[in-house]
């Protein structure tokens, strides 16, 4: 929603997203804590890699909102999950369980409900925001193992945000406009709230939960972004004229897989649960 509101394109929002974030963690690790303004060289390269990650994400998705509209690019982002079936496994050499491979299905079922019924400038949107949600997929998978190495979520909070720009800047020669903007007075507080709250904040948080999440559940949690997004672009930007039934139809299906993994953990965890219990009565 935000970033509808600010009028600047996508590499050049990302830009001033991550710079303000990470210019905000700087400030407040030099007057709290410097010892983790450091870190070890081959550690801080693999941070900064995953914020080039990152930054092609954030890049994907405001151009997805620009090639569409607020509602197309939520629907692909509420892919990640999907995509973190496959990319999850892979990574960590784990087998892909039944569960998520439902679930999974019905995301693509969603998907082509979506994509079916969308004008050919909402599909390259759509198209663009999936990519986003695939190389978002990827990026806490691997951010996780650095948590699992004892990396302080605020140091990677700078780094990345350091690649991002970075990746950002990167992009500009390829996205119209092709020039570096300036946000207006008037884009000032939403790209604030936008950087301060909805990255710094929200991203080291993100970044510390990872120590106790998997990487499928921590994406799962992101999933609330497109139902709240979607009433909002509705509510805001009248956007309900611009689509057709199946666009609601297929979100749905997406976002009730996405309440649908964790139901069915529950339930296979119970019995063995109750399996557990009856031994030790024994």
């Amino acid at each position: 929603m935000l970033g509808r509101i600010i009028s600047i394109e996508a590499p050049s929002l990302v830009f001033w997203r991550v710079s303000i974030a990470g210019l905000a963690m700087a400030l407040w690790l030099t007057t709290t804590n410097r010892a983790l303004l450091c870190l070890p060289r081959r550690r801080l390269l693999t941070v900064l890699g995953l914020g080039l990650l990152q930054g092609a994400h954030w890049v994907c998705f405001f151009w997805s909102v620009s090639l569409s509209n607020v509602s197309v690019a939520l629907a692909a982002f509420a892919t990640i999950s999907l995509f973190t079936v496959i990319t999850e496994p892979l990574i960590e050499r784990r087998p892909i369980r039944p569960g998520e491979l439902l679930c999974g299905g019905i995301v693509i079922a969603g998907i082509l409900l979506i994509a079916g019924n969308l004008g050919d400038d909402h599909r390259l949107g759509l198209a663009v925001g999936l990519v986003g949600a695939l190389l978002h997929s990827i990026f806490p998978v691997l951010n996780r193992r650095l948590v699992a190495r004892g990396t302080p979520s605020r140091s990677m909070l700078l780094y990345e945000m350091a690649g991002a720009c970075l990746m950002a800047a990167l992009a500009l020669p390829f996205i119209t406009p092709y020039h570096f903007q300036f946000p207006t007075g008037r884009d000032w507080l939403p790209l604030l709230t936008l950087a301060l709250l909805c990255t710094t904040v929200a991203h080291t948080w993100n970044i510390h939960l990872l120590g106790r999440l998997t990487a499928y559940t921590a994406n799962l949690t992101m999933n609330f972004e497109p139902v709240w997004g979607i009433l909002l672009g509705v509510m805001l930007f009248q956007e309900h004229e611009q689509l057709h039934f199946a666009f609601y139809l297929g979100t749905a299906l997406i976002i009730v897989a996405n309440f649908l993994d964790p139901w069915l953990k529950k339930r296979r965890k119970s019995p063995l649960a109750a399996s557990g219990l009856g031994q030790n009565r024994n």
